[in-house]
């Protein structure tokens, strides 16, 4: 840390000072010097005007590591503790992505050589610095320069194998001064990276932006500094037969309590980081970046294809027809070099001799300390026309389970890099102990969306799906869920073909949320179709669907409004049940206004009379029905919804589709929205007088023949020739039984030219009539047969009067 007043550098030891003098060099993506400290000057004997912009490699030059057995070095066990970290060079070029640590020899200006003993960190962050590097003259620790016991009790003070030379004795000096390193950094977080160093006695470095990251060199970091002594009086001990001395037991409970808190401080962080919402597809990638780098260099991940489909799948385990998805990919290598080979979204198989089949059918993780070229062309031969092997060959690997409730939902495929220390069996506990806290959090997310798509095809099957065109209308929908309160709910929509080119509007909603009040729903809304099909007056409609809830014996009330729409009359004839009144957007003017409707009670209310209204429409207006969801806020009077939505119903839009759209964005982006809702939209387009052709027809059967005439004629004006003998025929059958079946009132046939071909015949009897089977000597009971086989379309529904029989047939394209 060189920042502040010069000062005359010390002698060299820690007799004098009591420190130990630390170099701070920070290189950046180029591999240039960004920073050098004033330690770095003064072990280096680089100027820092000199060293900054300058190759880290050219001020650094490694000559070789020291070997363990130097005696003349106490910190040679901890250069080489269980082969902690290749040598420095590798670092400084790049090729580790992961922290490091250990000793070597280093050329220096005005001196031969320097004995260092250092540190790697490398950088992750929005900055462009790649790697911090510490270093310290270990020969500043040797006995004969100062005195064994002060030399431990300073490198105690602050971390395994080395201290801070600060020019202050205390913590909370160096925790004061620690931002001076990282500038982004605040001296309180400083302070308490200061603390864990302390307590847990082991380096820290913490660079982050939103994430914090504190990394050791590895596991397992030694703590003291006579390790090496203590392990060689342990060997002695073991090949003499004598006793364990205490001080090695000691430090074998020493060392393993630092590695399994080590351990379970990594595991609760990465608790910490995944599981922060239900959304699985996040979860898979909050699970794979968890554990890289700290713990491995390549996470890939594997789901079973019902887990991603979000489907139910049966308990059993896993066979090699069972399709593995591969659905997050994380690594340190440069980018890039993974997609093209294994890319994310890939399924395959795998067959039994694989360590990945032994995984997910046993369900424990398998150790593979280095993939030999046997194992790795075994690996590859699974991708196609894509070789691996460069990328797998020589890695250390551990595959773990993604399981819950002991059903393996997937695995993640670990992998260091060959210069990394392997995987041990502490990390295959550890890789066991993550899998499982992923596996839960993974199975909570795979509920999520399963009971999400179970929610979305129970809602979507009870909507019905409506033809944007009608006779004489054209209709557009939209339907919202809940944001809150569940996938599902009670808000419909619909629209049902009357008699007499007539469509039936209806918008309702059950109050509350969840799978009962879409149950009911699902109820109300086919009451609501069968009865439209008898041709009820909407007040009538209402009254028995009122009735119908009151005898279903459900504690519920909904709200529903329902609209007739006569074209060729030009009217809509409305009646509401507790709903909020509709929007009738006028062609002529623009102008939107709600209509005035007599409110009545909802449904369910019980004893209750409705009222129908009759308002005359022109050609172009619109009707716009939706549930109280979408003009409805928490905390914001009801008026101002509808006041919006009034004005963006009159917003002028190029189709309907983006009529609704306009009307949904208006209104959804207030915020509190937490009802479901449903939007039904239909312009009133009209049936002109010049499309619709009628007659009167008397009793006597020769009616039949001046129908099929009047029909031939009417069809040739307009210009349907083609269809004009299918037409004559059908109109005959349906006149004939019609005089044949009638009893006082004239018969009514009518023609109306739209998309189709609309025929009707009125009369006033009751009686519909139904296909049957006629044998080859019955005299009658083939007339509806033809009209069935015939027309496009055919129905019969009851009126006031009698009933309706009617066909269409499809028209030739103009």
């Amino acid at each position: 840390m060189d920042r502040g007043t010069e000062r005359a550098d010390p002698p060299h030891g820690v007799a004098a000072a009591g420190r130990i003098p630390l170099a701070v060099v920070v290189v950046d993506r180029e591999g240039l010097v960004s920073h050098w400290s004033r330690g770095a000057r003064r072990l280096f004997g680089t100027a820092r005007e000199e060293a900054v912009g300058r190759p880290v490699a050219d001020l650094l030059p490694v000559s070789g590591a020291l070997p363990e057995d130097d005696e003349a070095a106490p910190f040679g066990a901890y250069a080489a503790y269980d082969g902690l970290g290749p040598d420095l060079e590798s670092s400084l070029d790049g090729r580790l992505f992961y922290p490091a640590a250990g000793r070597a020899r280093l050329t220096a200006a005005d001196s031969d050589r320097i004995d260092v003993l250092w540190w790697a960190y490398p950088l992750v962050g929005p900055g462009a610095e790649r790697l911090l590097v510490l270093a310290a003259d270990a020969g500043a620790l040797r006995p004969e320069d100062a005195d064994a016991a002060g030399a431990g009790a300073a490198v105690e003070r602050i971390a395994p194998g080395f201290a801070l030379h600060t020019d202050f004795p205390g913590a909370e000096d160096l925790a004061r001064r620690l931002p001076e390193i990282l500038p982004s950094m605040s001296v309180g977080e400083s302070a308490r990276i200061v603390s864990q160093v302390l307590e847990l006695g082991y380096p820290v470095l913490e660079f982050s932006q939103n994430d914090r990251v504190p990394v050791t060199p590895d596991w397992g970091v030694p703590r003291r500094t006579e390790r090496k002594e203590r392990r060689q009086r342990a060997a002695a001990a073991a090949l003499s037969g004598e006793p364990l001395p205490q001080d090695a037991e000691d430090e074998a409970e020493d060392l393993e309590f630092v590695a399994v808190r080590e351990r379970l401080e990594f595991l609760n962080e990465v608790s910490g980081r995944i599981g922060t919402s239900l959304d699985l597809s996040r979860t898979i990638v909050e699970v794979s970046r968890a554990v890289v780098p700290r713990f491995t260099d390549v996470a890939g991940t594997y789901l079973r294809e019902q887990v991603v489909a979000g489907e139910g799948f049966s308990d059993g385990v896993p066979d090699t027809t069972t399709m593995w998805h591969r659905v997050a990919l994380e690594h340190t290598d440069e980018p890039g070099r993974w997609d093209d080979v294994v890319p994310v979204g890939e399924a395959m198989p795998f067959p039994a001799h694989t360590p990945f089949f032994q995984c997910m059918t046993t369900g424990e993780p398998v150790l593979v300390p280095r993939i030999s070229e046997q194992m790795g062309h075994m690996i590859a031969a699974q991708f196609e026309k894509r070789d691996i092997r460069p990328l797998i060959t020589g890695r250390s690997m551990l595959v773990v389970p993604l399981k819950a409730r002991n059903v393996v939902l997937g695995f993640m495929i670990l992998l260091r890099h060959p210069e990394r220390v392997e995987f041990n069996d502490m990390d295959r506990v550890t890789g066991a102990e993550l899998a499982a806290r992923a596996g839960l959090v993974l199975d909570n997310a795979r509920m999520y969306t399963y009971q999400e798509s179970v929610a979305e095809t129970l809602q979507d099957s009870m909507l019905p799906h409506i033809a944007p065109r009608m006779s004489g209308c054209d209709i557009a929908t939209r339907y919202l869920p809940g944001t809150l309160l569940g996938r599902v709910g009670g808000d419909w929509f619909d629209s049902v073909k009357l008699p007499g080119s007539r469509t039936a509007l209806v918008v309702g909603d059950v109050m509350g949320h969840g799978l009962n009040s879409a149950a009911m729903m699902g109820q109300l809304r086919t009451a609501v179709q069968t009865m439209a099909a008898l041709d009820l007056p909407p007040a009538q409609l209402l009254r028995n669907l009122d009735d119908l809830a009151q005898r279903l014996g459900e504690h519920y009330l909904a709200t529903c409004l329902y609209a007739i729409y006569d074209p060729i009359a030009s009217e809509l004839e409305i009646a509401n049940a507790g709903h909020i009144p509709p929007v009738l957007v006028r062609a002529e003017n623009g102008r939107s206004d709600l209509l005035e409707l007599p409110t009545g009670a909802p449904i369910g209310v019980g004893g209750v009379p409705f009222e129908s209204v009759r308002v005359r429409v022109a050609p172009g207006d619109r009707l716009v029905m939706c549930t109280d969801g979408l003009v409805e806020v928490r905390g914001e009077d009801i008026g101002v919804g509808l006041a919006t939505l009034c004005e963006s119903a009159a917003h002028p839009a190029a189709s309907m589709d983006d009529a609704c759209d306009t009307i949904i964005r208006a209104l959804n982006t207030r915020g509190g929205r937490k009802d479901d809702v449903a939007l039904l939209m239909a312009r009133l387009n009209g049936i002109e007088p010049e499309d619709v052709a009628q007659w009167r027809i008397g009793h006597d059967p020769r009616e039949a023949g001046r129908a099929r005439a009047a029909v031939r004629e009417q069809l040739h004006v307009w210009g349907l020739g083609s269809v004009a003998d299918t037409a004559e025929l059908l109109v005959s059958e349906l006149v004939t039984n019609a005089v044949r079946h009638s009893h006082s009132r004239p018969i009514d046939l009518r023609l109306v030219r739209g998309e189709t071909l609309l025929c009707e015949v009125d009369d006033d009897d009751h009686t519909l009539p139904t296909l049957l089977s006629a044998g080859r000597l019955d005299e009658f009971g083939r007339g509806m047969r033809v009209v069935s086989t015939l027309a496009r379309e055919w129905g019969t529904s009851r009126t006031g009067s009698g009933k309706t029989v009617w066909f269409e047939l499809t028209l030739p394209r103009r």
